[in-house]
């Protein structure tokens, strides 16, 4: 039995591994509190816009048909793609960079970093049995959760290294999940964005794979004027990532299916048995430094993304002077863990809306 693969009462349980792995995911309270976390919109922007945990849904979708397609374990690649976005704090990444720059401050120097939040999230922070912390979950979907589809050597996870080899790949369902990932928020970004007027279809026209996806949804009998547009051409940008993917994948999983098991740690070697065509790949880069520049770095989302920055570090501020401001069952946490790593896990824990209601309560004012 490896590390963090507690026992199992198969004989009692008609579900598979990673059926009960993904069950006891969708149960968790952390899973739940996706729905009120910002993905690029603040939660309460409108009800159209993608959260956290949208968009874990829509990467599960697209991982689950890439594993299937591939042959390769659908119902793991689905776990990863649903627990991969836990440790997300409020705010997107722009909280988890303030928590990391506040810890490393006060002298912590892993910081925080949101793939090792997600793997303490499933192995210690969520509690669902008396005789352990965390769910309960299988090697290979916590080792998919932390190491994703790249080497994850951290100098402070030397403790893991030798469990979840960190320079090492991952299995191949967690490299599909990695690459779903890529396919979901490009897309769903792109809907949002123009949804919410901040980019045109016209700051696309840099990247040739807008003409390439233009030109499906033309076939379609659909014009750029028509209602229909938006809609098409992101599910055409879907197929056609998701088409080349495969038709680029197939051969090497085939080779590596044949000499490794699957679900198994691979070999540290470039290039990646999974990915994109060279074309396909050269032009996604394209298209998403338009999305950075356009559409992420826009005036109206720096302006939400700031205030969500104030909240995260008016928050750590307060708790750090002040624990009675805490809940008490965070002043217990002080036993096992140092007060400020305490302070991080329950701020990384907030929705967007739990988050502000707790800076309006304590400093009496809104953001």
């Amino acid at each position: 039995m490896r590390p963090y693969e507690r026992f199992f009462d198969f004989a009692n349980d008609f579900r598979d591994p990673y059926s009960r792995d993904r069950d006891r995911v969708i149960h968790c309270s952390s899973f739940r509190r996706l729905e009120y976390k910002t993905q690029v919109f603040l939660n309460h922007e409108g009800d159209y816009f993608r959260t956290r945990l949208t968009h874990s849904l829509e990467v599960s979708q697209i991982a689950r048909t890439l594993s299937r397609m591939l042959g390769v374990n659908e119902t793991l690649s689905e776990v990863i793609a649903l627990s991969h976005d836990l440790g997300h704090t409020p705010f997107g990444h722009i909280g988890g960079d303030e928590l990391d720059k506040m810890l490393k401050a006060d002298g912590h120097p892993m910081g925080f970093e949101h793939n090792f939040q997600s793997f303490r999230v499933l192995t210690k922070l969520e509690k669902r049995y008396q005789d352990f912390d965390g769910l309960n979950l299988t090697f290979a979907t916590l080792e998919g959760v932390l190491k994703h589809s790249y080497p994850y050597k951290k100098d402070f996870l030397r403790d893991l290294d030798d469990i979840f080899k960190l320079d090492k790949h991952p299995s191949l369902e967690a490299m599909i999940v990695d690459h779903a990932d890529e396919i979901a928020y490009t897309s769903h970004d792109i809907d949002d964005g123009i949804k919410y007027k901040l980019i045109t279809f016209d700051d696309l026209k840099e990247s040739k794979m807008y003409e390439m996806v233009d030109d499906m949804v033309h076939q379609e009998g659909i014009s750029k004027e028509d209602r229909l547009y938006r809609h098409r051409f992101v599910a055409a940008l879907i197929k056609l990532l998701v088409e080349d993917f495969i038709s680029n994948s197939s051969k090497n999983v085939n080779i590596y299916k044949q000499n490794e098991p699957i679900s198994s740690t691979l070999d540290a070697i470039l290039p990646l048995p999974v990915g994109f065509s060279p074309e396909i790949s050269t032009e996604l880069k394209k298209l998403k430094k338009i999305l950075f520049k356009k559409l992420y770095r826009h005036q109206k989302i720096a302006q939400k993304m700031y205030a969500g920055k104030q909240c995260i570090k008016g928050l750590y501020r307060a708790f750090s002077e002040d624990i009675g401001l805490l809940p008490s069952r965070q002043k217990e946490l002080f036993e096992q863990r140092s007060k400020h790593r305490v302070i991080a896990d329950y701020i990384a824990s907030m929705t967007d809306r739990y988050a502000m209601k707790t800076y309006h309560d304590i400093y009496g004012l809104s953001l």
